[in-house]
């Protein structure tokens, strides 16, 4: 359990506190002003909460007892096991790459001569099955004018 092994130091603060107990310092303030925790002392200079070592002795009993110190019990979530949390997994995806935008030019183009709903991967397929040795010797209007021309081809076949 959480509070078996938590080794106290001589002054902690409410921070500190909260993680030793497993819980969010949210979750802890809701339960110290509810009577469940002790409240901690507090600087004279600087105003900063803190826990004594004996007030973080309470507090890891109460933890491990499920019981507050105002006698009432007290439910705690136990930490969940076995599949990451969702801060984990949005670390661990890895970003599609996007496609390249290499038949920019071409799409709008296309698009220009009336087929408006052109996309980018009907060029680059229409691109790859027209020209398999690749466009870079080609002038650039006579793949427009021959990509427009297998696109609307296979539209009216539709």
């Amino acid at each position: 359990m959480i509070c078996n092994n938590v080794q106290t130091k001589a002054v902690v603060t409410v921070a500190e506190m909260a993680r030793m107990c497993g819980l969010s310092r949210a979750r802890f303030y809701q339960l110290q002003n509810a009577g469940v925790f002790p409240t901690p002392l507090y600087d004279v200079s600087t105003r900063r909460p803190f826990y004594v070592e004996e007030a973080q002795k309470i507090c890891l009993e109460v933890r491990r007892r499920n019981c507050g110190i105002n006698g009432q019990p007290v439910l705690f979530y136990a930490k969940r096991g076995g599949s990451p949390s969702a801060s984990e997994q949005r670390k661990k995806r890895v970003a599609k790459p996007k496609p390249t935008k290499q038949y920019t030019a071409i799409v709008d183009a296309v698009r220009s001569l009336g087929l408006k709903s052109t996309t980018d991967d009907q060029v680059a397929v229409a691109v790859k099955s027209l020209f398999p040795n690749g466009i870079e010797q080609i002038q650039q209007s006579e793949v427009v004018r021959a990509v427009f021309i297998e696109l609307q081809r296979q539209n009216s076949s539709k």
